[in-house]
């Protein structure tokens, strides 16, 4: 399954009071990598909206904290297709820094058909599916710079 992979830099905001990164930051990277994943593969949220009446929302979350991050780390997001069902998409997302993996969880997100008449999941479709089943690896943009939290 087609995988990417985003760097974070761990920022002052991120932390509590003891210079832990405050948990939410997780769920928000995950979010990010996601979108990122999406971006990837030529499948953006906003190119879903404009060209197929398409929006991916977000229907769970999970996530388990293994060791703690603090200010300054760098950390490198995994993102890899889990699971395409008829009408949504896992997303698994594993964290690492320095190469040891600190935490990892999942996004479940629905292909949800948006018109005037309202919202409703729809399937997923075969070229769709394709691109995500694809074993490929992609790596953010070089030129680009890593997010900054």
């Amino acid at each position: 399954m087609r995988s990417n992979e985003l760097e974070v830099l761990v920022n002052w905001g991120d932390t509590d009071k003891a210079g832990i990164v405050y948990y939410p930051n997780f769920f928000k990277w995950f979010d990010i990598a996601g979108h990122q994943f999406f971006r990837s593969c030529d499948l953006s949220p906003v190119q879903l909206e404009e060209e197929r009446g398409i929006i991916v929302p977000l229907l769970d979350v999970q996530c388990t904290f293994e060791k703690a991050l603090l200010y300054d780390d760098l950390i490198t997001i995994h993102t890899k297709v889990e699971e395409i069902n008829r009408k949504t998409i896992k997303l698994g997302h594993v964290v690492y820094r320095d190469g040891e993996r600190v935490a990892h969880g999942y996004e479940c997100r629905g292909w949800v058909e948006q018109s005037a008449e309202g919202i409703k999941a729809v399937l997923i479709p075969e070229d769709v599916k394709a691109i995500l089943s694809d074993n490929i690896q992609a790596k953010a943009d070089k030129k680009r710079p890593r997010y900054n939290a």
